[in-house]
């Protein structure tokens, strides 16, 4: 993201807008942990650790698109966990980037039991 104004030029990248949106997406109730999109973007991350595994952003006339790919904690109402992250991560994402947020698509990859009884 590119913006120019009276004082100078701002850049906002692609990586810190997923790393905006990946530390509330885990922050948010029921997430226990972000996953690969696919199998390619899995085997690179046993190779190099990626703090935005799992966040896909794109930018569609000035407003931003972010695909979240999550695993939810076993027992929790999934639906209401999704709805949770897609508001938490546009609220932070706006508030902290200062551009809007048009979509977040939440995608469920996994169940995970955190605290087996």
């Amino acid at each position: 993201m590119n913006e120019s104004n009276s004082l100078g030029n701002t850049f906002v990248s692609y990586r810190a807008i997923a790393t905006v949106a990946c530390q509330s997406a885990l922050s948010s109730y029921g997430v226990v942990g972000l996953a690969a999109k696919n199998l390619a973007e899995g085997l690179v991350q046993v190779l190099v650790k990626d703090p935005t595994l799992g966040v896909e952003i794109r930018f569609v006339n000035k407003a931003i698109l972010i695909d979240l790919y999550i695993i939810v904690e076993y027992g929790t109402r999934i639906k209401t966990v999704a709805t949770t992250v897609s508001e938490n991560v546009k609220y932070q994402v706006e508030k902290t980037i200062g551009l809007p947020v048009s979509h977040v698509n939440v995608h469920v990859r996994g169940l995970r039991v955190s605290n087996p009884d």
